[in-house]
């Protein structure tokens, strides 16, 4: 029985360059807003393996919002620094990321979903604070 294996260098490649190692935050992120949107869900199955059913929808404005939080979360003042070095620079950056994994079956949309959905949610460098940027606390008094 011959093992079809799933090649995710190649997949985030030909997404736009994107390194691989962003594929556990992107699955986590999911897995997250998800959560927020719908509660908690029973089948954890799933979205180990990124795959959300229908019933746990999320659109791509939702996503993008929930992987903002997510990145700050996991990474502080560096979410945005950590993004950048896997090719992720804006929000239409992680709707490639998406519909390259529904390309290759690791994740489904409906027909509802367009990369559109992903397009300007927001801007990286007003909602990731870096600590260059970081005012300088004043002494009181």
């Amino acid at each position: 029985m011959h093992q079809h294996t799933i090649d995710i260098q190649q997949i985030f490649e030909s997404a736009g360059g994107y390194s691989p190692a962003c594929f556990p935050f992107i699955r986590d992120g999911l897995a997250h807003t998800s959560k927020l949107v719908h509660g908690q869900s029973d089948d954890q199955s799933a979205l180990d393996l990124g795959i959300i059913d229908d019933s746990r929808h999320v659109d791509g404005t939702q996503l993008c919002l929930g992987l903002r939080d997510h990145a700050i979360a996991r990474y502080g003042l560096l979410a945005k620094s950590v993004l950048n070095k896997w090719g992720i620079y804006q929000t239409r950056d992680f709707g490639s990321i998406i519909f390259a994994l529904v390309d290759a079956n690791l994740m489904r949309t409906t027909d509802e979903d367009t990369i559109e959905d992903f397009e300007n949610v927001y801007d990286f460098d007003d909602e990731f604070a870096t600590p260059s940027a970081s005012p300088t606390p004043q002494p009181v008094g």
